[in-house]
This record gives structure tokens, sequence and C-alpha cells, in this order.
């Protein structure tokens, strides 16, 4: 249930506990109930507009970068959706392919009077991100994910919901990027070689071949050296190829705690709503506090 309520993060910012909070107030059938029920609206909405305030900033502050010469660390991308070649994916509930499905599935509560909870998920696995300048691995865990692509349906005692990221849809994407690999290969040189001298000595016949020059069936400290020297500079030679390569350019949650956001939104209109948001929150903090001021008075 905790993980449930992580995904609908960006609806609770919208101003879904207000509404529980004054459902509880309504019923309650006090006046003292409704100063208590303003205070914690106040509450709410100092957080919420926190929350939302800190997404606007970072959305509107962070210039948009190309896949192909973005710096590492946070970045604000803005491409299209796809699949990992070979690697397809189906949503949970509709079977739908995908690059990411959250779902969340309620039971009718036996006295008819609301839902309750009893499945919730999201997929984990990697699809990309495509601009005109390449592509980039979003790796979703731990992501907050908003997606206009929702569905809820009612089958029986149980209401399904699922939100979808669609291949070939927009994608927008604030996170920590990195490049595994190519230029940024972060190789051993020590280890690789201790690794090579000890696989050439699993093969004593041909290490005495290319080593032992004086032929006296030993590898003397000499000999030994240059066989060292040897696979330093094989070493070296893997090295330089494997820099050469194309490096896998990838984006994951920050390791500072930084949002990760995904959305299949244009980042205009993602921070004009939290914008909106933002103030609307603030408007409600001083109103709601200074009405349960009033009350309490």
């Amino acid at each position: 249930m905790v993980g449930a309520l992580k995904w609908q993060a960006s609806e609770w910012l919208t101003g879904g506990l207000h509404f529980i909070i004054i459902a509880v107030a309504a019923q309650a059938e006090s006046a003292e109930a409704w100063s208590y029920a303003l205070a914690a609206m106040s509450v709410v909405s100092f957080f919420a507009w926190i929350a939302a305030y800190r997404r606007y900033r970072q959305i509107h502050d962070l210039p948009t970068s190309n896949v192909a010469s973005a710096a590492q660390g946070y970045v604000e991308l803005f491409g299209r959706s796809e699949q990992v070649a070979g690697e397809p994916v189906t949503s949970k509930l509709t079977g739908l392919p995908c690059c990411w499905f959250r779902y969340y599935i309620e039971r009718k509560s036996s006295d008819d009077r609301g839902w309750t909870h009893e499945d919730s998920g999201a997929s984990n696995a990697h699809f990309l991100l495509v601009d005109d300048s390449g592509e980039c691995v979003i790796s979703p865990e731990d992501a907050e994910v908003i997606s206009a692509r929702k569905q809820t349906w009612t089958q029986g005692d149980h209401r399904y919901t699922e939100w979808l990221l669609l291949p070939k849809g927009i994608l927008y994407a604030l996170g920590e990027f990195a490049t595994v690999g190519g230029a940024n290969a972060e190789l051993d040189e020590r280890a690789d070689v201790n690794a090579t001298l000890a696989d050439w000595k699993q093969g004593q016949a041909k290490l005495f071949e290319r080593f032992d020059l004086n032929r006296d069936g030993k590898i003397d400290l000499k000999e030994w050296e240059l066989a060292r020297l040897q696979a330093r500079r094989e070493v070296r030679g893997k090295h330089a190829e494997i820099r050469s390569r194309d490096g896998m350019h990838i984006l994951r949650k920050p390791r500072d705690g930084r949002l990760f956001l995904l959305a299949n939104e244009l980042p205009d209109k993602l921070g004009s709503r939290f914008a909106f948001w933002s103030w609307l929150h603030l408007i409600v903090f001083f109103a709601a506090g200074a009405g349960s001021l009033l009350l309490f008075a």
C-alpha cells in the first residue's frame, strides 16, 4: 500500500488529501472538527506547495540537453519513448505493448461503501528515450512517472486502473545521466595485467615458448619482466579498443536525492501545471490557516 501511495504522489499534489480531510470533517458534524480540518489542510498545502514548486523550478530552470552531447550528471532530456530491441514489455492488465506500465487493483468493500486496495505494481524494465542525436536507456526504478495515458474500468467487484508509456510517444525526463563504456569506461589496468599473466600461467607450454628465451626450462626474473611488459601492452591495446567504441547512455535515479521524473507530456505544459498547483496550494495554505485560527479563537 505504501508503494501505491508513492506512485500516486503527483495526484496527491493536486489536492487529493484535501478531499479526504473535508470528508472526515463533514462526517464528524461538529464545528471543532472543522477547525482541526482547516489546520490539517493548511499543513498539507504547505508541504504540497514545497513539492509542486520544487518540481516547477527544476523543470523551468534546467535546459534541455541532446542525448549525444549531454553532460554527465543531472540533465533534462526530451524525445520519444521506444522499447529496447529484443526485450518487449507488455502491460500487466491489458497486455498492450508498452515501454512502462503501472497498475492498481481495488476490490469493492463488503458493505458496498467504497473500494479497498488489493494489488498494485509497476514495471522496472529498461526502455529508450530517443532524440535526433541518439538514444538513452531509461532505468525507471524509483522514478516519479506522470502519464496522460490512464484507463480505469470495473469488472465484477473489482476496479482496475492502468497507466502506460507507449512506444513512439513523447517522453520528458529528468534524472542522472551517465555514459557507461566508451571513452568513459572504468578500466583497471593493473588488475587486467595480473589476470592476463594468471591466464598465461595456466598454459605453461605456450608461456615457455614465448618467454623462455635461453631455453633453460624456467622463467627467470628478466624473462618474467618481459612477459609482464607484453601483458601490459596487450591490455592497453584492448582498453584502447574498448574506449574507441560508442558508450551506452543511461538515465537513472539521482544519487543526491534530486527529482527523478518521467512524463509523456510537453515540458512547458508540465511546468505550467506544477506552477498552477504551487500557487493554488500557497493560497490554500494561508486561507485554511487563517480560517483555522478564527475557529480556534
